[in-house]
This record gives structure tokens, sequence and C-alpha cells, in this order.
């Protein structure tokens, strides 16, 4: 077994998800670099490690299940645990379609995705966060999700009336919650994390804030002491709640 933290990033091959890694990295851990691109994820990975972080890509499509099931057997059979798994992955597909004009399936895409997967991949992976001394989830959720901030008219956020990614995101709060219910008398810290609205290739790079910006929150509660909060949803700067 190895004696440093195993992390697994997924979605680690750029924007948020490479800089969650590096900040992992930073913090001494072993670096899983997540990615449905082979090929993109031995590059990320290569990079980081011309940094000095230890880093191994791991091929993974958390929509696919034979995918998330070798992973799982990868990180077994390699590792042997896994200390902190933060789900990063996810898609948003709509581009300005109210509601009313959203397809369903643009609806199960995105569900897919952002929902189902990080389902399927964290009940593979948690007989071996299981074994870790201090296992640690972090879900990337987005104020999107909070149906407080997206119902007040006078509030940003409810100005963008993405159906499917803000439904998939008010989902994704409910499952952590769910997760760190049950987990709540292990050592296991489940949370979801907020990187606020940053320039990524999601938006075209439209936010303010940087990546390495967005990937603080994650990586506070990737390293969460044993007396940090569970199922908490933690804003851009990582220290408030919303």
């Amino acid at each position: 077994m190895s004696e440093a933290k195993v992390a697994l990033v997924t979605g680690a091959n750029k924007g948020i998800g490479y800089e969650i890694a590096r900040g992992l990295g930073a913090a001494g851990a072993m670096v899983l670099v997540g990615a449905r691109d082979a090929a993109r994820g031995a590059e990320a990975a290569e990079k980081l490690a011309t940094e000095g972080y230890t880093a191994v890509p791991l091929e993974l499509d958390v929509t696919d299940p034979l995918s998330v099931s070798a992973a799982a057997a990868r990180v077994e059979r390699e590792y042997g645990r896994l200390d902190i798994l933060v789900n990063n992955a996810g898609i948003l597909i709509e581009r300005g379609q109210r509601p009313s004009q959203l397809p369903v399936e643009a609806l199960a895409r995105t569900f897919a995705t952002n929902v189902y997967g990080i389902v399927a991949l964290t009940n593979a992976l948690l007989p071996l966060i299981r074994r870790s001394v201090a296992g640690r989830i972090v879900n990337l959720s987005s104020g999107l999700g909070s149906l407080a901030l997206t119902s007040d008219p006078s509030n940003a956020y409810a100005q963008f009336p993405l159906l499917a990614y803000n439904a998939s995101k008010s989902a994704l709060n409910s499952v952590t919650v769910s997760y760190a219910n049950e987990l709540r008398d292990t050592g296991i810290k489940v949370n979801a994390a907020d990187p606020g609205y940053c320039a990524t290739d999601m938006n075209g790079h439209a936010g303010p804030r940087t990546p390495a910006q967005g990937a603080i929150a994650a990586v506070r509660l990737a390293t969460l002491p044993d007396d940090g909060p569970t199922a908490g949803f933690f804003s851009e700067d990582g220290t408030e709640p919303w």
C-alpha cells in the first residue's frame, strides 16, 4: 500500500478538476488523474509530475459501468484503499433554452453524468474508502443547485434557467446528504463544494474566477481534519456554507 494519501479526481485533465488534482498533489497526496480520454489524462498527469507532484493517469468514464468497475479494480489492485474521492466530472449541454423547450433527452444525458455517474462511482469505490483511516468524499456542486438562491428573483443565480444542469446539482446536493447520513458514524466525511463562477470550457471561459480559485473549496474539504464538518455545502473560498 502507498503511504501517501491516495486521491482520485474525476474530470481532472483540465479546468477545475486539474487544479483540484494540483492542490491535492501540493498537499502531499498521490493523485489519480481521472479522465475519459486516456491521452488527455496522461498529458495532465505528466504536466503535474513536471511540477513535482505524484500523479498517475486513470482512464475513467463515469457513465460507463465497465469503466467504473475497471477503475475500482485498478485502485484496489495497485493501492489497496482510497483516501480521497473528488467527484468533479460534470457536463452542461444546455445553451439558453427555456425550461419548457428543453428536450427530455438533454435532462437524461445531464443526469447520467452529474448524478447517476457519481452514485455509481462512489458505490464502487466506497469499500476502498472504508479502508482509509480518514476517508473524504467531495462532490462538486454549484450555487445553481441551491433552491433558495435560484428561487430568489433578485439573485444572480435566478437568471440562469438551466433546467437540466440546475436540477442535477440540486439532486447532487441531496445525494451528498444521503451519503453523509449513512457514513456519519464512520471516519468518512462527505461534503459538497461550490467552485463559484469560473472561467472554464463549460461556460466558454466566461466566469470571473480562475479554475485555481474554483478548486479552493474542494481541496479544503478533501483535506479536512477529523473534527471538520460533514454534509456541508461550502462556497467559493471553502469557508462559508450556503
